[in-house]
């Protein structure tokens, strides 16, 4: 059986497959209409966020039995379409937790402590000290809009500092958490109190665009925004005109609606923002356990039937 690798893993990954005899198709470079050939007569397909599995790749793959995203998202892959064929739609929850988890929190000490701009400044052979005055985190409010694993390894560091946390999840109650640690509110109450919101959502229907413009301008001016979970929670427009406009004072974005993000897009041009490539789950050990757990769930599934993480 053949097995489509159509983005980067780790060697240590390809081996798990290869060591149980399938024919390892790796295209990590390859065009999406390279993509869409190669993946017509795979019985696997190994994905990241660089691919896009779309209806008529699925429709064409005639062999196609599993997908399996090395991560957490999978609005990359059109579910229903697989669905309708049967074929399983796995992922990998557990392996970038930590990764995301603390790239969030340097985001956020980033976003306050104005280092990318000093860095900047320096660099250009300023020393605009008294430009780059920061605000500590300690005392402060974080709103954490989604209480998954994600966004409760965020709380766990965030207490750390001394914040005083918010939490809102439409699936979550005051139950599963101390209220003296951690208070479970309304959207509206959370984005009008945090001093510091970060999201940990998936996209879907109901979290594209939550926080829009009207939104935006709803959290205390002095706030900050931060996003290492997917592109398209925030409308893009409406943060780059409310940063522009000084309705809140700052905003720290991993993600993005598209990908690589186009020179176009308004908030390369904003103010007060922190940006960088998608790196949530960029780090040496996460991609390690990615590789290694998003092969062998296509191994063990192609060869016994072994369903792990399936989302369909």
């Amino acid at each position: 059986m053949k097995v489509l690798v159509s983005d980067p893993i780790l060697e240590i990954g390809l081996s798990v497959l290869k060591d149980a005899g399938f024919e390892v198709k790796y295209l990590p470079d390859a065009s999406s209409e390279e993509k869409a050939e190669a993946c017509k007569d795979v019985a696997g397909w190994v994905v990241r966020s660089g691919t896009k599995a779309t209806a008529d790749m699925i429709d064409s793959a005639k062999q196609l039995q599993v997908i399996c995203r090395a991560g957490v998202g999978v609005d990359n892959i059109d579910i229903p379409a697989a669905t309708r064929k049967g074929i399983v739609v796995m992922n990998t929850p557990d392996v970038n937790t930590f990764s995301a988890a603390e790239h969030t929190v340097a985001m956020m000490l980033a976003l306050s402590r104005n280092i990318p701009m000093g860095h900047s400044s320096i660099m250009r052979g300023e020393w605009n000290r008294n430009a780059f005055v920061g605000s500590e985190l300690r005392n402060k409010t974080l709103g954490v809009v989604g209480l998954g694993k994600i966004g409760r390894e965020v709380i766990q560091r965030c207490r750390s500092f001394e914040m005083n946390i918010l939490g809102f999840d439409p699936y979550v109650s005051q139950d599963i958490f101390n209220e003296e640690e951690v208070k479970i509110v309304e959207l509206d109450q959370l984005t009008k109190e945090a001093d510091f919101i970060t999201l940990h959502v998936p996209l879907t229907d109901s979290t594209k665009n939550l926080f829009d413009y009207e939104r935006l301008c709803a959290m205390k001016p002095n706030a900050r925004i931060i996003n290492v979970a997917r592109g398209g929670v925030i409308d893009e427009a409406g943060l780059a005109k409310a940063l522009n406009e000084d309705k809140i004072a700052g905003a720290a974005i991993d993600v993005f609606s598209s990908e690589p993000i186009d020179k176009s897009n308004p908030l390369v041009h904003a103010k007060n923002i922190v940006l960088t490539p998608h790196l949530g789950a960029s780090t040496t050990e996460a991609k390690e356990g990615a590789s290694i757990a998003v092969c062998e769930q296509v191994r063990d599934y192609l060869l016994h039937e072994t369903l792990t993480n399936a989302v369909n």
